[in-house]
């Protein structure tokens, strides 16, 4: 079996389409496993929710799907994307609002755990450092857990000699130890490189494979403006920050 694992889309549809033809072009998957925020920041959330609803899936929730149907409020996030959630909750439909709320903090697939920020600190924590992701080996109990929520794709590892961190490399093989894996936004990187960032696990190698996709970050930048979104937020896509 094959499961794509996507994090952090962002209501940014061409990224997303772009990744879903990426993702048939390397002979499909069985099943998306989403880490959340499929909405926020971007143009087209309803879009992006329809199209995830096509799929085999499992989606866990992200602040930015909370948000925008009201179960946590936007007073920690800063003006733009609190700016954004308004507008992005004014743009969901009734079924769109009831997914988002029947979205679980975390969720389990065999040998992984699927949170979007942090297992012990779902909606909330942004796990970057080892130091940060030391003590979330603790609140799940599986050998791998999947998170989203920084952007930036990335490996923590719990084999002896502390925890580590490393950029997540093209190729991650499993079975060295316990690991937290990020795969990176689809919607809005924030590692310096702007093309959206997924990843593909084939359970029979035993492998994640992670890769980047191109898309017309222009158009998208387009559709931000005529929506009326803050301009901070369509210029971030260029820079991949």
């Amino acid at each position: 079996m094959r499961y794509a694992i996507l994090a952090d889309i962002h209501g940014n549809l061409d990224a997303f389409q772009s990744v879903l033809q990426d993702i048939e072009n390397r002979g499909g998957v069985d099943e998306i496993w989403c880490l959340g925020d499929v909405v926020g920041y971007g143009p087209e959330p309803s879009a992006c929710l329809a199209l995830l609803r096509q799929y085999p899936h499992v989606c866990v929730a992200g602040n930015h799907d909370w948000a925008a149907v009201g179960m946590i409020d936007t007073a920690d996030f800063n003006p733009d994307a609190a700016a954004a959630c308004r507008w992005t909750a004014g743009q969901l439909s009734g079924s769109d609002k009831e997914y988002l709320r029947n979205l679980a903090l975390t969720a389990t697939r065999g040998e992984f755990t699927l949170a979007h920020g942090s297992p012990r600190d779902p909606l909330n924590e942004y796990i970057f450092s080892a130091a940060g992701a030391a003590g979330n080996f603790q609140g799940f109990g599986t050998d791998y857990c999947l998170v989203g929520h920084t952007h930036v794709p990335a490996v923590f590892s719990d084999a002896g000699g502390g925890c580590r961190r490393k950029s997540l490399p093209p190729v991650l093989k499993m079975g060295g130890g316990r690991l937290i894996v990020n795969p990176g936004g689809v919607g809005q990187p924030r590692d310096g490189d702007p093309r959206a960032s997924y990843a593909i696990y084939d359970d029979t190698e035993r492998v994640i494979y992670s890769y980047r996709v191109t898309y017309d970050i222009a158009a998208v930048q387009g559709k931000m403006r005529e929506s009326g979104l803050p301009i901070y937020l369509s210029e971030r896509l260029s820079e991949g920050l």
